[in-house]
């Protein structure tokens, strides 16, 4: 027999889907159909200042049309914060994560300001004691970032963590892939005016759900490195990779919400079928 395939599709309802979100949903979906077991639909919806309730609607309503089902009940990250303020405080408990009260401006200066050839990643280290008690008195904002220097010296190094990636990176990286979470610097794991940040809340909801196949697109080819980091500070499991293509609109750009691609709810409007979607990118 087996062993178990998890895959899910996991969108923000900060926006519309379109049809990058529709291929991608549909390659998870036919993967999970192909091994005969499960699909998940997950709400991303962390961002309580962009995310909308008529937009989640909408996610439910598109893959429906597309002809997607999937496993009840579906997990909406907002309803499981107590699990991810978990998984941080036990990263703090262990000197892995520290406050940063920098702006993202001064993140940005400090940055430019490096020596020529340094990494164009932020790197910094926790304040001193008195400077950050007296910054948290004046209420000061910070994040919560995963300290590189803390990391490595846990875990005696980075050489021993590797992902397997079915699919493709952006340049081709298939295979065995050796994990470089050096590259993402000291990132962001979560923030006060947003709470948890992607990177965290995602390592810990495919853990919980037991997801063992991640499908989406070569964009977030890079975030497996640090979420493979993450995966082994926290003793989490580490799913398989299939990093698909980037769908592109006739300029030669890729579709993304923030451009305002056209919609599945316009195509849908216009009367498109899922048929024809489907068989328009090659499905």
């Amino acid at each position: 027999m087996s062993a178990a395939f998890v895959t899910r599709f996991a969108p923000s309802p900060t926006g519309l889907l379109h049809r990058g979100h529709a291929y991608s949903a549909l390659l998870a979906y036919a993967a999970a159909q192909a091994a005969g077991e499960t699909f998940l639909l997950r709400i991303e919806d962390i961002d309580a200042t962009r995310a909308r309730p008529e937009f989640e609607a909408a996610i439910f309503e598109d893959l429906a049309w597309l002809g997607i089902t999937w496993r009840e009940p579906v997990r909406r990250q907002s309803e499981h914060l107590d699990d991810y303020e978990a998984a941080l405080a036990r990263l703090a408990a262990e000197g892995l994560v520290y406050r940063c009260f920098r702006t993202r401006k001064e993140v940005a200066q400090a940055m430019a300001s490096a020596p020529h050839g340094a990494m164009d990643t932020f790197r910094s280290a926790p304040l001193p004691a008195e400077e950050e008690a007296e910054r948290l008195a004046r209420g000061e904002r910070f994040a919560w970032r995963l300290s590189l220097k803390a990391a490595q010296a846990r875990l005696d190094g980075f050489e021993h963590l590797t992902f397997q990636e079915e699919g493709a990176g952006p340049n081709g990286e298939t295979g065995l892939i050796q994990a470089r979470p050096e590259l993402g610097g000291d990132v962001v794991l979560a923030r006060k005016d947003v709470g948890v940040a992607y990177h965290l809340a995602v390592v810990v909801d495919d853990a919980l759900q037991g997801v063992t196949h991640v499908i989406r697109g070569c964009d977030l080819f890079e975030a497996a490195h640090v979420q493979r980091l993450l995966q082994a500070l926290l003793g989490l499991p580490t799913p398989v990779y299939r990093h698909h293509r980037l769908l592109a609109g006739p300029d030669g750009k890729r579709y993304a919400k923030r451009d305002r691609a056209e919609t599945l709810q316009a195509l849908r409007a216009a009367g498109v079928t899922p048929e024809q979607l489907r068989q328009e990118m090659g499905l």
